[in-house]
C-alpha cells in the first residue's frame, strides 16, 4: 500500500461500543514492540452486530508484523480476553488473524508513529520507506 492512504481499520457498528472496543484494543501490545496492536495498525477490521437488545457480536480481523510471529494465538487470545474485560455489551467475541494483505509500517496510526519515535527516536515509519525505496531503485 506505499503511496496510498491507510485504509484500516474497517468499522462497522455503533459508535459507542467501537469506542469501547478501541480502547480495549489499546491495552494489548505487541511482546515484540512496546506499541498497542491497534495503533501499530494490526487491526483491519471491527464489527460489533447486535445480536439481541444490547448485546453484540464483536469480530476483530488482525493481522502480525510477520507471518512466523511465535506468539500469534497468546495475541489473539489477549485481544479477545481485553474485549470481554472491557466491553461488557460483547456477548461473543471472534478474533481472527489474516495475512491478506500482509501488515506494513504505512498502517502504524499517527500515535503510534509518535510512541516509536519516542523508544527509538527517530521515524521508524519514515526510515523503513526510505530503505524500501533504496531497495526497489537497486
Amino acid at each position: 500500500m506505499s503511496g496510498e492512504e491507510k485504509q484500516f481499520p474497517i468499522i462497522r457498528g455503533p459508535k459507542e461500543i467501537i469506542d469501547k472496543i478501541i480502547k480495549a484494543l489499546k491495552e494489548v501490545y505487541d511482546p515484540e514492540i512496546p506499541v498497542n496492536v491497534y495503533d501499530l495498525g494490526l487491526i483491519y477490521e471491527i464489527t460489533a452486530e447486535e445480536v439481541k437488545p444490547g448485546k453484540y457480536y464483536v469480530k476483530i480481523l488482525m493481522t502480525l508484523t510477520a507471518i512466523g510471529c511465535p506468539v500469534a494465538g497468546q495475541i489473539a487470545a489477549y485481544v479477545e480476553e481485553a474485549i470481554r474485560d472491557m466491553v461488557p455489551e460483547a456477548e461473543d467475541v471472534e478474533v481472527e488473524i489474516t495475512f491478506d494483505p500482509p501488515w506494513s509500517p504505512d498502517y502504524v496510526t499517527p500515535e503510534g508513529r509518535e510512541l516509536l519515535k519516542a523508544i527509538f527516536g527517530y521515524d521508524v515509519v519514515e526510515e523503513w520507506k526510505k530503505r524500501m525505496q533504496e531497495e526497489v531503485q537497486a
